[in-house]
């Protein structure tokens, strides 16, 4: 239970899932400080708040706390985590803090390996719309928002739900969307198996549970499906029978367009103005919530994703000095093969992609996976891969990756620094070519310096 009197450290408070909680729970009333290494949009707006933020990490950050709050991502050893526990204080994991802001609230938890936030995105702005003033804790920046969070005064409440590390298992929303399940984070799990089994775990503990929506276009969520002995709505964009569906659909290269369906009953045309036609099916999830749990009408829901505008950095589209620029923060082939997909009904002359391959499990495992993504790619750029915390495997490495990729036909190229891409890049380019930028925030700075770079040169 939260407690007024008690302040929470927020270690790592930047990131984008810490800082929603943070936030929402600052908006709520509770004491809320934090720290993180470097200075950012996130910790900025934090900081406008009220919040206290302060840059670097060090033992005496955590001095007026009285529970130092900590994500997967910062491992034991971090100053501050080892001061907590010195001091005898209570540690807990941002998903404690994450169930404690939605409790007591309508609430909508939205997990998967792909597309959670743009399904959380899109649920959030039909309850927008409606008039409902939702909570929304969201792993990236809405655009038709400008900000990740928010406190809501109504009773609904809208979260991302991150299954990589099994914190899911500490969150028990009232309505849950599993989008698709598929083989990643194998520095926490065994294999799919074990994925599916835990997702099957995260339904069956939840006592709260009262609606489950799972994408049926999508082979593991199906496998999971076979494991419960509960309802639930089918949504997707498959033939045969679904609860909601979006059916018909176009792809329009800056849009997508498809009409609604619930059961077999037509609802309506819906037009999405972002690009990926795979949002289709995103959308499809929203309408099982919106509609489904939620009883918003259609009319409403239409109203919103019509005019949906996506997350920061999600198939983020810019176009400079001639080139078109797009930035996505998928880093697995799946998604990466989707967006070269629809990325090849744009406009373009030749597609560019730059690529920074993450984490020695993830690249022995789907190796064979990115080079048959990267064939929707024209010429791919690689830089040196990046292993987050993970120990090395023999034999796997950034040469090994690109060794792969041309085995398969792709033209890669190997830039290992991330200030010599766009110098490459720029020596190489050509009217009307598209640059995708696969990866996080350095990649992102880069591509957006870039863009005004070429706006301003003659």
């Amino acid at each position: 239970m939260l407690s007024p009197d008690q302040t929470y450290h927020f270690v790592g408070i930047g990131g984008v899932g810490v800082s929603a909680v943070a936030r929402v729970l600052h908006q709520q009333g509770v004491r809320v400080q934090g720290s993180d290494v470097r200075e950012s949009q996130l910790t900025e707006g934090l900081r406008a708040l009220g919040i206290p933020v302060v840059i670097g990490h060090r033992a005496e950050n955590i001095g007026g706390a009285d529970v130092v709050v900590h994500s997967t991502a910062v491992r034991p050893d971090n100053v501050e985590r080892a001061a907590c526990r010195a001091a005898g204080k209570r540690e807990a994991h941002r998903s404690e803090l994450l169930g404690l802001a939605i409790e007591g609230r309508e609430s909508v938890g939205i997990t998967g390996t792909h597309g959670k936030g743009t399904v959380s995105a899109m649920i959030t702005h039909c309850l927008i719309e409606a008039g409902l003033d939702p909570t929304f804790l969201i792993g990236g920046i809405l655009n038709n928002y400008g900000t990740n969070a928010r406190a809501g005064a109504g009773r609904h409440a809208v979260a991302e739900v991150d299954e990589s590390d099994g914190s899911h298992l500490n969150l028990k929303p009232r309505h849950v969307v599993v989008n698709n399940l598929e083989v990643d984070h194998l520095n926490y799990y065994a294999g799919l198996d074990d994925i599916v089994a835990t997702m099957a775990r995260f339904i069956a503990e939840n006592d709260r549970l009262e609606t489950l929506a799972l994408n049926w276009d999508d082979a593991g969520v199906r496998a999971l499906a076979a494991r419960l002995d509960r309802p639930f709505l089918r949504y997707g964009t498959v033939d045969g029978p679904l609860d909601f569906a979006a059916r018909e659909v176009e792809d329009r290269g800056d849009s997508v367009r498809f009409v609604a369906y619930r059961g077999e009953e037509r609802l309506g045309p819906i037009t999405l103005p972002i690009p990926g036609n795979y949002n289709a099916d995103n959308a499809a999830g929203a309408l099982a919530i919106a509609m489904g749990a939620l009883g918003l009408p259609f009319a409403t829901v239409q109203r919103a994703l019509d005019g949906y505008r996506g997350l920061e950095n999600r198939f983020t589209v810019r176009r400079a000095g001639g080139l078109t620029l797009v930035k996505d923060y998928i880093s697995h082939p799946t998604g990466m093969r989707r967006v070269l997909e629809s990325a090849r009904r744009m406009a373009h002359a030749r597609i560019w992609c730059v690529f920074k391959p993450y984490r020695f499990t993830l690249m022995r495992y789907h190796g064979e996976e990115y080079a048959e993504a990267f064939q929707g790619a024209d010429d791919v750029l690689i830089t040196r891969m990046y292993a987050a915390e993970e120990r090395p495997i023999d034999g796997i490495d950034t040469p090994w990756f690109v060794d792969v990729l041309r085995a398969a036909g792709n033209r890669v190229h190997y830039v290992e620094e991330n200030d010599g891409v766009v110098p490459w890049l720029e020596a190489r380019v050509a009217p009307g070519d598209m640059v995708i930028f696969f990866g996080g925030d350095d990649f992102f700075r880069m591509a957006d310096a870039w863009a005004v770079a070429r706006e301003a040169a003659p």
